[in-house]
């Protein structure tokens, strides 16, 4: 199991809640379905949740231990996307060295976005400098 990025979080709501469902129709606890999968109680509680995403192996035992199909357990059974699924359209105007660099600015940490910010503003040129104060002086 991993800790959830930013962008996951609506497949993780999704599988959580699919998973609850499918738990109670099988009448099951939280702790007997977390023993049928392999997994510690406490870790099965924050997928159900929707904090965290499972592995794939994990996934499948998830799929057998609740007999679930995984295509609606990742919100694949319609010819719609799934909810969670947003799929950004890049900017036809963008090239693609702006993409790549959206790609990755999206996966740093707030702190590591406002340092790359910093250094960022710092490569582009100086503003207009105003008048010289002379200048103001005498026009006024």
């Amino acid at each position: 199991m991993t800790q959830l990025p930013k962008t996951p979080a609506a497949l993780a709501r999704h599988l959580g809640r699919v998973a609850r469902e499918a738990r109670h129709k099988a009448a099951l606890t939280q702790a007997e379905a977390a023993e049928r999968i392999g997994l510690a109680t406490e870790v099965y509680g924050r997928l159900e949740r929707g904090k965290m995403l499972p592995s794939l192996p994990t996934l499948l035992r998830l799929c057998r231990a609740l007999a679930l199909d995984a295509n609606p357990l990742l919100g694949f059974s319609s010819s719609q996307p799934p909810a969670w699924l947003t799929l950004d359209a890049p900017a036809v105007d963008e090239p693609p060295a702006m993409r790549r660099l959206l790609r990755t600015l999206r996966q740093l940490k707030p702190r590591q976005l406002a340092a790359l910010s910093r250094a960022a503003s710092a490569m582009l040129p100086a503003p207009a400098a105003s008048a010289p104060r002379e200048a103001r002086q005498r026009a006024h």
